[in-house]
Parts: structure tokens; C-alpha cells; sequence
């Protein structure tokens, strides 16, 4: 059996619903539609085959235009591959269904999907996503694999996993602590200045520590690199940053896509959570981990790109402090684990 999964959606959100591809690679062949901003996370997963990439102009953050000639392409690409069946996964504040339609052009016979929206004759298996804010998306996505009949594989714990690592590309001192202070999502980011406090406080404290960013944010990590802290920003390529995250004793990291690389990689997170999103949903899963911030602060659950209040509360609120303790705690655990 050929399936076509999708997620057009960043790379935090495509390792979300890595679980739930491999419960699909369970029943046959899995290729995976992805965005360009969520191809990188896609080619780390376990179970897919193949990663198509699509800009949809329906979705993402500074959606693509609509150019026929894209739309035209993604329909006889997926034609010419034959798929019986396609699983299209989406966050629950998205439609499934301008996708669903592509597919059904592309002469896909069976469509499975999550959607509030009447699908008319777009899905023959329609899914409306029980548990609210409550149900995290790692759930979400397998309760919608379940739903089309696949299953995780005897033996499978349904955590996050990434493909094998290649080697960390540096040096880098023993027992450190990553702190990765960018965001896709302003709104979810500590400011710098916050987060060079952060890292001089574990510096402080004893711990080395690792500061790691994208290549557009090497000014940021220059400048919270303090105290004697690495700066890596811009030295590594997702499997180069999932290879760090998984050296790390601990991350510190807003709620934005490292946050589950490290998941993904087992390592435990202290997460500076903005509520701008449900943590339920979208907390690092599978792991250990602190979720700090004021999750009752007035933004929460707008789901804003730039915080809408004064002075950003919702995280100037987490104390250096508290960052330290929550990182001193996932060790002990980590140790206490490891003893048992």
C-alpha cells in the first residue's frame, strides 16, 4: 500500500506527527507532503520514504500566492505516484480541505482527515478532534491514524523519534546545558536580554552552556552568549542542532520547534512557555520537562505573533532562578531514572 501523510505546516509541527507516521509506515509505503519551512524536520523521520514539498498559500505564517503552475505540479506529481491513500494532518485551528481537493484531483481514492468543516465528497474518513485544548497534537495525530485503520507497530511507545544522528559537529564541554533563545513566533521568546540573564545565572550555577540558533540569528545568540557560554548560532544544520540537543543534559527553550527537536531526541526541556497556545497541546511530549510561565496571563490563547501586552508578562515573569532550579530538577530526575 502507497500512503501520502501531509503536514504543511514548521518543522516543530512536522516532528509532532512523527508518532503518527510510523503508525501508518506500519501498513505500507509513506511518502510525506511537506512546506518548505517543514521539509528539514520531514527527512529526520523514521517511516517516511519519500518528502514531497508544496508552499500552500492557504497556510503558514506569510503564505506563498497562488501560482497554478505550483498547484498544477503537486496534482500530476501525486497522480504519477499512485497513492491508495491519503492522511492529511493538520493543527486544530486549520482546514484540511483545500488540500483534500488537490488530492481528489490527483485521482486519490481514499482521504482521511481531521476538520469542523462539512467535506462535502473531499474525505471519506472525517475526524473532529475530541479533548479540545486538552489533547495534545502528538494524540491528535495518531487518534487521526487510527481513525483511517493504522496502528503504532507491537513494541512502539509512541514518543518522538528522529532518524540516526550524524556526529556533534564541535567540541563542546561535558554535562552542558543548551539554551536556544529564538523563535519562529516572537510572541513565544524570551527577549535577549532575558535570556543572557538566563544563561549567566547557569553559568553561575556551575553549568556550561550551549547557546544555539539559526543562521538568521546569529546576532541574537552573539548576543546572549555571556559569561563564557558557546555560541553556535548559525553552526549547524537541523540534524547538526538535533545532534547538540541529544549531547545536552537539558534545553532551555521557548515553545517553538527545538523544543521538540529535543523531544524528539529524548532530552529533557525546561520550557519558557508564552500561552499565546494551550500548553496541553503543544508541551514537550515524552520527555521530562518544566513548563515555566504565566499560562494565565491575558494573552493566552490568542495565538499572537508579537505579545499584545505591555512588557511581555507571560515570561519576563520566570525568575533566572527558577530556570536554574527547573534545570537542577530535570538532572536529579534524570539521575533517579537512571538508577532505577
Amino acid at each position: 500500500m502507497r500512503i501520502l501523510a501531509a503536514r504543511l505546516d514548521n518543522d516543530g509541527d512536522v516532528l509532532l506527527t512523527g508518532p503518527a507516521l510510523r503508525a501508518l509506515a506500519a501498513s505500507g509505503t509513506v511518502d510525506l507532503l511537506a512546506s518548505p519551512a517543514g521539509a528539514g524536520a520531514a527527512r529526520l523521520l523514521p517511516g517516511v520514504q519519500d518528502v514531497l514539498v508544496f508552499d500552500p498559500p492557504w497556510s503558514g505564517f506569510g503564505p506563498a500566492p497562488v501560482q497554478p503552475a505550483a498547484v498544477e505540479a503537486l496534482v500530476a506529481a501525486v497522480r504519477g505516484r499512485g497513492y491508495d491513500e491519503a492522511v492529511v494532518f493538520t493543527s486544530f485551528h486549520q482546514s484540511p480541505l483545500p488540500l483534500a481537493l488537490l488530492l481528489r484531483l490527483a485521482g486519490v481514492g481514499r482521504v482521511s482527515a481531521a476538520s469542523e468543516d462539512y467535506p462535502g465528497s473531499l474525505l471519506d474518513v472525517r475526524v473532529r478532534r475530541e479533548g479540545g485544548p486538552e489533547l495534545h497534537e502528538v494524540d491528535a495525530a495518531l487518534a487521526l491514524a487510527a481513525a483511517a485503520g493504522h496502528a503504532l507497530p507491537a513494541g512502539d511507545d509512541g514518543r518522538m523519534r528522529v532518524r540516526e544522528l550524524p556526529p556533534v559537529p564541535l567540541e563542546l564541554p561535558e554535562g552542558f546545558v543548551v539554551v536556544h533563545p529564538g523563535a519562529s513566533v516572537p510572541a513565544r521568546a524570551p527577549s535577549p536580554e532575558h535570556a543572557a540573564r538566563i544563561v549567566e545565572a547557569l553559568r553561575r550555577s556551575g553549568r556550561p552552556v550551549v547557546v544555539t540558533g539559526s543562521p538568521g540569528e546569529r546576532a541574537l545568540t552573539a548576543r546572549v552568549a555571556v559569561a563564557g557560554a558557546v555560541d553556535l548560532g548559525g553552526a549547524t544544520d537541523l540534524p547538526g542542532l538535533a545532534a547538540v540537543l541529544a549531547a545536552a543534559r537539558a534545553v532551555v527553550v521557548g515553545n517553538t520547534g527545538p523544543a521538540h527537536l529535543a523531544a524528539a531526541v529524548g532530552t529533557p526541556v525546561v520550557s519558557l512557555f508564552s500561552p499565546v497556545v494551550p500548553a496541553a497541546r503543544w508541551a514537550p511530549h515524552g520527555v521530562p520537562h518544566v513548563v515555566l510561565g504565566d499560562q494565565a496571563a491575558g494573552c493566552a490563547g490568542t495565538r499572537a505573533r508579537q505579545c499584545p501586552l505591555q512588557g511581555h508578562p507571560c515570561l519576563t515573569s520566570v525568575t533566572e532562578g527558577q530556570v536554574v532550579s527547573a534545570v537542577d530538577a530535570l538532572a536529579l530526575s534524570e539521575l533517579v531514572e537512571g538508577v532505577r
